[in-house]
């Protein structure tokens, strides 16, 4: 821990058959401990700030941070907690009212609620006058009717936070407000913020743009590029400071020691910058950060104003809980924080991500708070909730692609982690165990550190920073004397470890982790101390500022930090003692061997050999049992070999077909003319099955029937009929559809879905599908499915389909509910998008298995691409560098031999940039001669003249890009044409000799083909297939359409135009000279 300068060496016990799960468990309890004695920290301060009298004015934050290891008493711990959850004060900006969730009678309200909701004052109470608000009173007479009852419909919702905000008019003045409703132990809280009523907010129309800005936010996150969590931290200050107006926006990420690091920043440009700002655990308590994974979004309108004050009922036996209040106040010692930095208004927005594998509760995994994403404002300034709730969702989708991000990045370290250590067994089993510190990669390579070491027999063997030869005796020593039974320990602070000779170490070596390979063979890894990894960009301290070191500051906070580490390293990280754990007990056993008889590499084959033939035996079990399961599986699943003949066929499948699989030869046609009989419609997913070598020895196909669903979207795609009669017909082959309007409320419910949901179409229709029907009527698990549903629906109402996306709530009654959802984009007559027509299909469980399978392997793949794209980028330069090298010593007098073996590096050097980049260079000649050739045949044999146009200047120009996919595309068009030509001519022209062309050809590389025939030309149909991206009517359209696709990639386009008495291909192709190539 950062801040309370106690020891923090963990130690691992001696266990060759751990259980998987012991290492989440030491995590789980590790950050209990930190967390638990932090809240002790933050006690004490929180008592030093209120003996200061409350303003802050004798408060010195560093000193007090120096002194908070005293201990404090229990009782002191639970009265903080209770203050900053309980503390009986609210902004006032708005005003607040509890009520008993069973009579609506009040039970507390904050003292300018009369004022807020322009209720007259009574200075003379009377019997016959009196107060309209005190403790008892209905608070349905505070509001108008209609308020009233949205309030009392509100009120019995089972999720009542997912109907925020309820839109509310006082019953004396007639404002409007904003009420913000969440449950306690002893009733409802309604928080009022004040609404004006030219808020486009207000309505619903409103509410849904917000939420239209944050899925635009949202999109742009989705948009970038993987592997690079800093442009993704990046791109959100960006579109939160867009959507909020904040002069600044930052990212504070939260480090496993508990202090907080700026990661990101978007920021007036007069302000200085917090980029790179470390700040020590006790600058967000963990009383903070838990109210923070209560409430994702706090605002702060305006930290100068005097909070207001909570009256509430005596029988009530403790204070009104507030920690799901929007209004809360903010603890004196924040406001004065806010207020010495010149931030006066602040919106800060929870970043959660999944926590520990092994903290699951109710079958969910739990969360965790990554960090904050935290905006200041130099003047006051209040954001409306609808914009709040947009800006909740946008951290939702934020803290999504975060969680991929961290995956993909944990996934990399753990490849890098595995290859180092097989890499380091490899050495030990050719050479000398001394090679894991002698040649590369050493065990510096395993771990992020500054030194490592093998003491080795009583040999000392250093790498990098590390302690002197009798120094690290003297760590031996003390490890032996003190740290016995232990098989290794680590530290970030070896003076709190308890090490003696810490001083005479310096800041050179402050944590080191141990792993015990025998008695006599210990490895070391040191790191330095952590102020020299740490720089910020902020503004230096002013000479004037003389209180600097005192006042809660940023930048006191950042010298804070530094005084706290000034003795410690950077942490170990779980992932990195997990490396050195297991290589510590890979490299035990290889010692051992290399020890009693020498012999490691027939042992090592041996155990692999055993371990080969256990794979094939368990692979063997896995394979009958999975037969069974195929065989009696209610999806039809067939399968077949490598030769397309059938291997497997289910009963599914021959109640289907009719047909036993001894009759059946599976026969791959395509673009065949329908059949007179109804067409079955099948949702099938392949597979390849694979041996236990890992060769592909068939493929499997699993299916649904889904010929109900196909029929009834064909006719709304098609307005084919009463649809309105479609959709309500209780035929069980009409599946479960609602429809959305532009505001994303209901307006179709069917059948179907009254049957799947238990919910009638009266309660529905006209409800907010987002947070209201899905999410309060039919429950989501979590906040994060619901935000997956928002981003499809208003993508659907955008234009943008999706198709079968795997969606689940809780019924009615409560019965959990897995489907797959499709979302279309809603037209009227006039082609205008109106809504969106959502459709589920039922999976059966083999179909999900399948599709969790399948989405998988595309996270796989996905993963597997972004690691080459890296891997081709950073050879990039090291080629470049041969290149140089090369061009150097082509200036250089060389012999015949020596040229010889320089023209044979720089075509290597090429070759390699060529597999690099796929593409490279090339003469247009032959490009076209290639094109000409291949339809040399099909000109033959209709009999047709080709005339090739192309001029000398073209056939002679080298230019840059992928040959194969252009000579691919103007053969496919040229054959087109050619086919389809109702002349005995046809032209191939290369346009350089318009002006017009040629301008544009020398300023962006655009080079332009017409490929002509007169007449008619291609089938209407034909080309229309060229510009369809799902459906074609042909196999020749087909290719067209991809011919059109990988143009499209190569930054060029096609067109096909038609004249009075001739037709023709306008193919534009985008090829930079050689002279322009960029590596």
């Amino acid at each position: 821990m950062a801040s309370d300068g106690k020891t923090s060496s963990k130690f691992h016990p001696v266990s060759k058959g751990r259980p998987s799960s012991t290492s989440n468990s030491n995590r789980r309890m590790d950050s209990m401990s930190k967390a638990t004695a932090q809240y002790t920290v933050d006690a004490r301060l929180h008592a030093v700030f209120e003996q200061s009298g409350g303003s802050g004015k004798s408060f010195d934050y560093s000193q007090s941070l120096k002194t908070t290891t005293q201990s404090i008493p229990e009782q002191q711990i639970t009265a903080y907690l209770s203050r900053i959850q309980r503390g009986g004060h609210i902004q006032p900006f708005g005003c607040m009212i509890a009520i008993d969730d069973s009579t609506f009678k009040v039970i507390a309200f904050s003292e300018n609620a009369r004022e807020r909701l322009g209720l007259a004052p009574q200075s003379v109470p009377s019997i016959e006058k009196p107060e309209i608000l005190t403790i008892g009173t209905d608070v349905k007479t505070l509001f108008t009717p209609s308020s009233s009852s949205l309030l009392e419909r509100a009120f019995r919702a089972r999720e009542i936070t997912l109907l925020n905000p309820v839109w509310v008019h006082s019953r004396n003045s007639g404002k409007p407000f904003y009420a913000i409703l969440h449950r306690i132990d002893v009733g409802i809280v309604i928080d009022l913020e004040p609404a004006r009523m030219e808020d486009p907010a207000l309505s619903i129309a409103g509410a849904v743009q917000s939420q239209k800005l944050a899925v635009r936010a949202i999109s742009n996150l989705q948009a970038l590029p993987g592997g690079d969590v800093k442009l993704l931290c990046d791109t959100v200050v960006q579109n939160v400071r867009e959507l909020t107006g904040y002069d600044r926006v930052m990212v504070y990420k939260f480090h496993e020691d508990e202090h907080g690091e700026v990661v990101a920043e978007s920021r007036r440009e007069d302000l200085d910058p917090y980029i790179g700002l470390h700040y020590p655990a006790t600058d967000i308590p963990q009383a903070s950060r838990f109210l923070f994974r209560q409430n994702r979004v706090r605002m702060i309108v305006d930290c100068h104003t005097t909070p207001v004050r909570v009256i509430q009922d005596d029988a009530l036996m403790q204070p009104l809980s507030l920690v799901g209040s929007t209004l809360r106040a903010p603890h004196g010692c924040h406001a004065q924080y806010m207020a010495n930095m010149g931030s006066i208004a602040s919106l800060a927005m929870a970043v959660i991500i999944n926590g520990l594998d092994d903290e699951n509760v109710g079958g969910r995994a739990s969360m965790r708070l990554w960090g904050l994403v935290v905006c200041h404002h130099t003047s006051a300034r209040c954001i409306p909730f609808p914009l709040r709730y947009a800006c909740e969702f946008l951290m939702q989708a934020f803290g999504l692609q975060l969680n991929m991000e961290l995956q993909l990045a944990s996934q990399m370290s753990e490849k890098h982690i595995l290859r180092t250590q097989t890499l380091l067994c490899d050495m030990l089993l050719r050479d000398s165990p001394t090679g894991i510190v002698t040649q590369t990669p050493s065990i510096m390579d395993l771990v992020k550190c500054d030194g490592a070491a093998l003491y080795n027999q009583g040999k000392y063997y250093p790498l990098g920073v590390t302690p002197t030869e009798s120094q690290i005796k003297d760590i031996v020593e003390w490890l032996s004397a003190c740290h016995r039974d232990s098989t290794g320990l680590s530290t970030d602070s070896l003076a709190d470890a308890g090490y003696p000779g810490v001083a005479s170490l310096g800041d050179a070596v402050c944590g080191m982790a141990v792993a015990y390979i025998t008695s006599n063979d210990i490895l070391f890894w040191f790191r330095s101390n952590t102020a020299k990894e740490i720089k910020w960009g902020g503004a230096k301290h002013h000479p004037e500022d003389k209180d600097d070191g005192q006042r809660m500051h940023p930048r006191s906070s950042f010298n804070a930090f530094l005084e706290v580490v000034k003795s410690r390293s950077l942490p170990w990280e779980n992932a990195e003692m997990d490396a050195i754990h297991s290589l510590q007990l890979i490299l035990r056993d290889s010692f051992k061997d290399v020890e009693e008889n020498n012999n490691s590499k027939a042992v090592v084959k041996a155990q692999s050999e055993d371990m080969d033939l256990q794979g094939v035996d368990e692979l063997s079990s896995v394979a009958r049992e999975m037969v069974r399961l195929i065989e009696t599986a209610t999806a039809p699943i067939f399968a077949v070999d490598v030769g397309g003949r059938i291997n497997g066929w289910n009963a599914k499948v021959a109640e289907l077909t009719g047909e036993e699989d001894k009759n059946v030869e599976i026969k791959l046609r395509t673009f065949n003319s329908a059949m007179e009989e109804t067409p079955v419609f099948l949702v099938v997913n392949a597979c390849s099955s694979r041996d236990y070598t890992d060769n592909i020895v068939g493929v499997c196909f699993v299916g649904q029937d889904v010929t109900g669903q196909k029929v009834v979207m064909d006719k709304f795609i098609q307005i084919q009929g009463d649809y309105k009669a479609i959709i309500h017909s209780p035929s069980a082959l009409i599946p479960p559809i609602f429809a959305s309007d532009e505001n994303t409320c209901c307006s179709e419910w069917n059948t179907a879905m009254e049957k799947l949901t238990g919910w009638s179409r009266g309660d529905i229709i006209g409800k907010m599908l987002v947070g209201e029907i899905f999410g309060s009527f039919c429950r989501l698990k979590g906040p994060d499915s619901l935000t997956k549903f928002m981003i499809i629906l208003h993508n659907a109402i955008g234009g943008q389909d999706t198709d079968k996306y795997p969606f689940s709530f809780f019924d009615k009654n409560g019965k959990f509910v897995q489907v797959l959802l499709t979302a279309n984009k809603r037209l009227n007559m006039a082609g205008k998008v109106i809504g969106a027509f959502c459709f589920l299909q039922i999976a059966s469980l083999e179909l999900q298995q399948v599709l969790k399978l399948q989405m998988q392997q595309e996270k796989k793949c996905y993963a597997r691409m972004k690691e080459l794209t890296y891997i081709c980028h950073e050879i990039k330069n090291p080629l470049r560098g041969i290149r140089f090298a090369n061009s150097l010593l082509e200036a250089s007098d060389l012999n015949e031999d020596q040229k010889q073996l320089l023209e044979t590096c720089a075509a290597c050097e090429k070759q390699m940039f060529k597999i690099i980049k796929d593409k490279h260079e090339f003469l247009l000649g032959s490009v076209i001669d290639v094109v000409v050739s291949q339809v040399m045949l099909l000109v033959r044999d209709r009999g047709v003249q080709l005339i090739r146009d192309i001029p000398e200047e073209v056939k002679t120009l080298t230019v840059y890009g992928d040959q194969a996919r252009v000579q691919q595309v103007l053969t496919n068009f040229l054959l087109n044409m050619v086919r389809h030509s109702p002349s005995p001519v046809t032209h191939l022209m290369w346009l350089t000799e318009l002006d017009q062309y040629l301008a544009r050809v020398a300023e962006s590389d655009l080079y332009y083909a017409r490929i002509m025939s007169p007449g008619e030309g291609l089938p209407p149909e034909l080309v229309q297939d060229m510009f369809n991206s799902s459906q074609w009517s042909s196999e020749e359209g087909l290719g067209l359409s991809m011919c059109r696709k990988i143009l499209t990639l190569m930054n060029g386009e096609v067109q096909y135009i038609r004249e009075s008495e001739r037709c023709y291909f306008f193919v534009v192709l985008e090829l930079p000279p050689r002279s322009k190539t960029v590596d």
